[in-house]
């Protein structure tokens, strides 16, 4: 163990060295390439020191060509409302996911930049022992599956591979286009993270009830816009319900009184017993609400879907995950992490 840790050690000095070699590193590269960051980058290329020095050397000039050491804010404004891209929140081991829902007509000469920054803040929240994150790829906006590869998953992809190497831990595909399947298959050979990269559809898990956190986002889960700006707590307390409630109860005719004469003395007890009777089917209501679940017809479901469901999900992955994917967007929370 001694002698491996040695020979790590001297491989990351000479890594540290050809870079100042070839030319002097600026205070904020230098703190770019820190020991876990060459150790990443030389695991991806197998140890080799001279290969691992100038694939660090094109990282450091790409991010001199974007300025990601200088991307803020009020660049991606619009994008921050409405959710385009951001940090979700942390899974049970500390790692960061994150979500991206960019529309079609988004610019694709600003994806970039846009991954990069949302990238940069996930990084920032990641404790030190804990190297990697999650990200949920939002393809229900997209109809077209090439529009959606070309636009923001294989972009995103390419540079998780060639500039972030060895820090994501998973990447979920939700809800594609019906021949996306078909495309995914033949960008096999063209993608390093193509192993890392799962196609899932939300339609396989509306029976699973999710369990959100309150203390985790340090605000209430909201129902409505994405943005916090347009968006509205609901509340679950039956005292809040209104009066036109759907009943799953049979209401028969001899329950009511229609000669009652709601003015006299004695339509007190026919309203009294009416408001007991709501009572309890409302308790009634609430129980069958919370067990039925009607599944979506077959026929409604994409045929390409279902040839490659059965190969592509894995349930079991993707479940701790899909809390973050059915939460709203807070954009306050997430503006907290920023600054």
């Amino acid at each position: 163990m001694k002698q491996d840790q040695a020979q790590n050690e001297d491989k990351v000095s000479s890594v540290l060295r050809l870079l100042k070699n070839q030319s002097p590193l600026t205070l904020k590269q230098e703190k770019f390439c820190n020991n876990a960051c060459i150790q990443r980058f030389l695991k991806l290329k197998g140890g080799n020191v001279k290969k691992a020095a100038k694939q660090l050397r094109n990282c450091l000039a790409w991010r001199h060509s974007i300025s990601a050491d200088n991307l803020t804010v009020n660049e991606f404004l619009g994008e921050l409302v409405d959710g385009a891209a951001y940090l979700a929140g942390h899974d049970t081991n500390s790692r960061p996911v994150i979500i991206f829902r960019i529309k079609p007509d988004y610019p694709k000469s600003k994806v970039t930049r846009l991954v990069v920054f949302t990238l940069e803040i996930a990084i920032r929240t990641v404790p030190k022992n804990i190297d990697s994150f999650v990200i949920l790829f939002d393809a229900s906006l997209f109809r077209s599956g090439s529009a959606f590869m070309n636009v923001i998953l294989v972009p995103t992809l390419k540079i998780m591979a060639d500039y972030y190497p060895c820090r994501l831990h998973k990447a979920f595909v939700i809800d594609p286009p019906s021949i996306f399947p078909y495309l995914w298959k033949g960008m096999r050979p063209f993608l390093e993270l193509y192993g890392d990269t799962q196609l899932v559809w939300s339609v396989d898990y509306d029976h699973i009830e999710t369990a959100f956190d309150d203390r985790e986002l340090g605000s209430s889960c909201r129902i409505g816009s994405k943005s916090s700006r347009f968006s509205f707590t609901v509340s679950h307390h039956l005292d809040t319900l209104k009066p036109w409630y759907l009943s799953f109860t049979e209401t028969k005719l001899g329950d009511l009184n229609l000669n009652a004469n709601f003015g006299s003395p004695g339509s007190g007890d026919v309203m009294r017993t009416s408001s007991t009777r709501k009572c309890r089917s409302l308790d009634t209501t609430a129980n069958v609400i919370a067990k039925a679940w009607t599944p979506l017809p077959a026929f409604l479901q994409s045929p390409a879907a279902m040839l490659f469901r059965g190969r592509e999900r894995n349930g079991e992955v993707f479940r701790p995950y899909l809390r973050f994917y059915r939460r709203q967007y807070d954009e306050m929370w997430y503006r907290s992490k920023i600054q």
